[in-house]
């Protein structure tokens, strides 16, 4: 490996951090047994054709990695143990990133690892610059998985990214949700969100909640800017591909989307004075330990993310709350792709291990933990949340909304995610006017996206 593109591996960990931050879940639980689905059972050997060997009943290794902080315990109540359990004659690993074994260290030391994982466009920023990545065409094919049992959303916006090859298979995802405090609205005596709710109702009650309380600030909303901008219920693309230049100063719909996300909702009367006190957008620890925020739209993953921290919040949740002029449709759906690695040593065995997780036993089964399946099946969607500490919850508003579609993006679009997010955050902080953070965010992104080439 050259050592410019050891730079840019270096660099795109360190732009990455902030996107990953939801990947790290913490569990240890029974795994539901249910009847294996015909979809995902071998059908029999043809005619005068030698039966196929079945590599099940083998002894060899698949092992995953992941850059997304994910400790084993995550990995193994996830996926692990149902791997295990569903192919006891195969040890399933896990390679957790850390000091000396970050995805630069493991290619470096001629570690080989069969399948890496990450979400929506840090799989890309990962993956195609190490060149680690494979076209999985062929394994699906020979396989018999059926791509149309997916959400096409989802299935689009991986096929894009890849120029219509398959270097990843989507396993799981989430999408914003709208969390909510019901000690703060009963407190204040307001009313709480419903599923369905347009945005500048929200905004309505955000005013409702927005005051200072016996000396302490109070805040009626809050939104994580750079998620928020990651998957936009407006579908605006980043980046030009045919030009390969950043969109933020030349799309108009840029600026109705800041004006939405990140001044209508922070210019309710009060806000703006107490965010100045405060420095920053308040954040999810406003929401959840401070208490001092009464809505906060985030990942319907943070619901397993952060289980125990949510003990201390009387909470609940509803859709995302539309715009005008698209109702009914969310935010675009964030999923986590698997894809198999060009040097996996057992790239049969790692098929049979995704087709496994794509099957509706599995998703049924991740479904029942509170983790949002991919499957376009209703019923396995239905099975959301059953077995979740939180089963009491309104789990129907997370697949209230339809997905908004899934942009073209560029490998480096996460990059540019950040780019995009320090202007919003400096606008709604009145930092500086729309426009101009636009045109600060417009040659941040150029010289970006610059770097990015030099560096290839």
């Amino acid at each position: 490996m050259t050592m410019s593109r050891k730079k840019l591996l270096a660099a795109g960990l360190a732009a990455l951090t902030m996107l990953s931050a939801c990947g790290g879940e913490s569990k240890n639980a029974d795994q539901p047994k249910t009847e294996q689905p015909p979809s995902s059972q071998t059908p029999p050997p043809a005619a005068n054709q030698p039966a196929k060997k079945d590599i099940t009943q083998e002894k060899l290794e698949v092992v995953f990695y992941s850059n997304n902080n994910d400790p084993e315990e995550s990995f193994d109540y996830r996926f692990g143990d149902s791997l295990r359990k569903k192919f006891p004659n195969w040890t399933i690993k896990y390679i957790r990133t850390g000091p000396g074994a970050t995805l630069q260290d493991l290619i470096t030391n001629g570690t080989k690892f069969d399948i890496f994982f990450q979400t929506i466009g840090n799989f890309e920023a990962h993956a195609f610059p190490a060149g680690i990545q494979y076209d999985m065409t062929e394994l699906i094919k020979n396989h018999g998985i059926d791509l149309n049992r997916i959400d096409p959303t989802i299935v689009n916006a991986v096929r894009t990214a890849s120029g219509g090859k398959f270097y990843g298979l989507p396993v799981f995802t989430t999408n914003l949700v709208l969390y909510y405090n019901k000690t703060l609205f009963d407190k204040f005596g307001v009313p709480y969100p419903t599923d369905g709710m347009l945005w500048g109702d929200m905004v309505e009650l955000s005013k409702r909640l927005t005051r200072i309380e016996n000396g302490v600030q109070y805040f009626g909303f809050t939104h994580s800017p750079a998620h928020t901008i990651r998957v936009n219920p407006m579908s605006i693309p980043r980046v030009d591909l045919k030009t390969d230049t950043p969109t933020i100063n030349k799309d108009e719909r840029w600026k109705q989307f800041f004006q939405a996300f990140f001044l209508d909702p922070f210019r309710v009367p009060g806000y703006l004075d107490g965010m100045k006190q405060i420095n920053k957008i308040p954040d999810i620890n406003n929401f959840v330990k401070d208490q001092i925020v009464g809505m906060y739209g985030y990942l319907s993953s943070l619901i397993y993310v952060w289980e125990k921290e949510l003990q201390q919040l009387n909470w609940d949740i509803v859709s995302l709350p539309t715009l005008e002029s698209q109702k009914g449709i969310g935010s675009q759906s964030y999923p986590s792709y698997f894809g198999i690695t060009n040097f996996a040593p057992n790239k049969e065995a790692a098929m049979e291990a995704l087709k496994y997780l794509l099957s509706d036993e599995f998703q049924s089964e991740m479904a029942r933990k509170g983790i949002m399946p991919v499957l376009n099946n209703e019923a396995v969607k239905k099975e959301l949340g059953k077995e979740s500490p939180y089963k009491d919850r309104n789990w129907k508003a997370v697949f209230y909304n339809q997905f908004a579609p899934i942009p073209e993006m560029a490998v480096y679009d996460a990059g540019l995610v950040n780019q995009i997010t320090t202007a919003g955050v400096n606008a709604a902080l009145d930092k500086t006017d729309l426009n101009t953070a636009l045109r600060e965010a417009e040659e941040a992104s150029v010289k970006y996206i610059e770097e990015y080439k030099r560096n290839q």
